[in-house]
């Protein structure tokens, strides 16, 4: 993509109008050579029961993070991208302030690729360790 990293980071945020995204004010905030960053507010609509930021929100935000990624970095206009799967370690509890997620790739092949994520505090404290897997299936001919 031969776009400005401001293009960019507006494109991916027009994105997420009326979707998950948006109910959970993901935002894209850096984009550089090999990475998309992504941060989302930690607030009692993203806690579990006990307080802290619910597991399922940040295995939402690495997903987000990864899927918008291959729309940066792959041919998002020939290709739809999709997950394949997604694992993910929970390090440490959250319960305010933003959570960032960082993916990068580990592997970008042809139809498969596998990204790292990391989601951090503010203080760039490791929250989770995610990997996500997506392929990119070539789009019907119209």
């Amino acid at each position: 993509m031969n776009l400005s990293k401001t293009e960019i980071l507006d494109r991916c945020n027009a994105f997420t109008e009326n979707t998950l995204m948006q109910t959970l004010d993901i935002s894209y905030i850096d984009v550089g050579e090999d990475f998309l960053i992504a941060k989302m507010p930690v607030t009692p609509k993203v806690h579990q029961p006990d307080g802290v930021l619910h597991g399922g929100a940040m295995v939402a935000l690495a997903e987000s993070v990864g899927s918008a990624a291959c729309f940066v970095f792959l041919d998002a206009e020939n290709f739809i991208i999709r997950g394949l799967e997604i694992s993910a370690n929970h390090i440490r509890s959250i319960a305010s302030g933003f959570v960032f997620a960082k993916a990068q790739f580990i592997h970008k092949g042809r139809t498969t690729q596998v990204w790292d994520i990391k989601l951090t505090d503010e203080d760039e404290r490791l929250i989770s360790a995610v990997k996500l897997t997506t392929i990119a299936l070539p789009k019907p001919k119209k």
